[in-house]
């Protein structure tokens, strides 16, 4: 019988109640381990070395961890190959630009490409230590 019906004696006819179903527990996702949190960060933040003069240091500190690491966790594997690769590649295009910068329009473009790196390697290192797999905007997948 419809719930706006009525019975035989003339009573209308209630609907039963529905009830809600019981909510199922959410399960927190499983973050990796701090130490491995941090060296993943150390692979992102680690090119900042190239900051202070040494040459090649946005691949070697990335290289480095990650060959020290990638047998040891996924997690530290994944983030060494994504630096390692930005970081190929922003050091080929900062190449190209400054090549060029002798017909003027690389000077701008080395400037937007230094000022994108170091954004996106800060979020990239921050991403890494709330254990969040970080992939770069753009990057060449030489390593994979």
């Amino acid at each position: 019988m419809e719930p706006n019906e009525t019975s035989p004696n003339n009573d209308r006819v209630q609907p039963e109640p529905v009830q809600p179903e019981p909510a199922q527990p959410e399960t927190p996702q499983s973050l990796p381990p701090e130490n491995e949190r941090q060296y993943a960060m150390f692979c992102h933040l680690g090119a900042l070395a190239g900051l202070v003069g040494i040459p090649l240091a946005g691949i070697i500190v990335p290289l480095v961890l990650w060959l020290l690491k990638k047998d040891e966790s996924a997690y530290i594997d994944y983030h060494g190959k994504e630096a390692l690769n930005f970081n190929i590649t922003v050091t080929l295009a900062m190449i190209l630009f400054f090549f060029m910068s002798i017909i003027l329009i690389g000077i701008p473009l080395l400037i937007a490409t230094a000022i994108f790196w170091l954004v996106v390697t800060i979020i990239a290192g921050v991403k890494a230590n709330d254990g969040v797999k970080y992939r770069y905007p753009i990057s060449l997948r030489l390593i994979s």
